[in-house]
C-alpha cells in the first residue's frame, strides 16, 4: 500500500518563553491507503493538536507532513484550504451540522463547496441518504434528529465527497453503546468501498479495538504504534 500520511519529526509548541508548553514532540508514523488507525491518550495528550496537523487545520513548527506524496509544510493558507476541502472530510464529536439546513442541504453542501453540478449533487446525496437509512428523514432539520441519526448524517457529509482521508474526533462521545457501533460499521463500511484512510481520536475501547492498529499519545510524545 502506498502511504497517505507521512509524519516525520513533527514538533508543535504554544506559547513563547517561560509560557512555552509542548503539544507534540518528535512524532514519527506513517499511515497506508485505506488503513483504519486509532489515536488514544488521556486529555491533554496532544490528540487534538495532532487531529489538527494531520487535518490541515493547524501547522507544525518544525517536521515534515506529506499527504499522498504531497509536502503539506510548504503549501500557501489558500493552497492547504483547497486541499482540505478536496481531500479530506471531517467527523466532529457534536456532529456540527448546520441547524437551518436539512439532512439533505447538509450532506449536498460538500458537494456545493467543490463546485459539483447540480445533478450530479442529488445523485450522490440520495444515493447516500439511501445508504445511511435517512431518505425519509431528509427534509429534517438537525434539531428534529435524534444523536445517533445527527451522527450518520455527519458521517454522511464527511463521506459523500470520497474523501482519501478522514479525520474522526470522538466520534462515539455522545453516543450510546448501540449508536456508537452502528456508526463505526457504517465508516468501516464506507472506508473499505472508497479506501479512505481513517484517523479517529477517541477513549471508546469498542472503537480503539476494531481499528487497525493504534497510535498512543502520552504528554505529546508517541508510546507506540500497536
Amino acid at each position: 500500500m502506498s502511504p497517505r500520511v507521512e509524519l516525520e519529526n513533527i514538533h508543535k509548541h504554544y506559547g513563547s518563553g517561560d509560557n512555552s508548553v509542548a503539544a507534540l514532540q518528535n512524532i514519527n508514523f506513517t499511515i497506508n491507503a485505506a488503513e483504519f488507525v486509532a489515536i488514544e491518550g488521556p486529555s491533554g495528550s496532544g490528540k487534538t493538536t495532532l487531529l489538527s496537523i494531520c487535518g490541515l487545520m493547524d501547522n507544525p513548527d518544525t517536521g515534515s507532513y506529506r499527504l499522498n506524496g504531497q509536502e503539506i509544510t510548504q503549501l500557501t493558507d489558500a493552497r492547504r484550504c483547497t486541499q482540505r476541502r478536496s481531500e479530506i472530510g471531517f467527523i466532529f464529536q457534536r456532529h456540527q451540522l448546520i441547524p437551518a439546513m436539512t439532512v439533505y442541504e447538509n450532506i449536498a453542501y460538500a458537494l456545493f463547496l467543490m463546485g459539483a453540478k447540480s445533478r450530479d449533487i442529488k445523485q450522490r446525496v440520495t444515493q447516500m441518504l439511501a445508504r445511511i437509512g435517512l431518505a425519509h428523514r431528509k427534509k429534517h432539520l438537525p434539531g428534529q434528529l435524534s444523536g445517533g441519526e445527527r451522527q450518520r448524517v455527519g458521517i454522511a457529509r464527511a463521506l459523500i465527497k470520497q474523501p482519501k482521508l478522514i479525520i474522526a474526533d470522538e466520534p462515539s462521545a455522545n453516543l450510546d453503546h448501540g449508536h456508537a457501533e452502528a456508526s463505526l460499521t457504517l465508516m468501516r463500511e464506507l472506508n473499505k468501498e472508497h479506501g479512505a484512510s481513517v484517523i479517529i481520536a477517541s477513549h471508546d475501547r469498542m472503537i480503539i479495538d476494531h481499528c487497525d492498529r493504534k497510535i498512543t499519545l502520552n504528554d505529546g510524545r508517541m508510546e507506540n504504534t500497536g
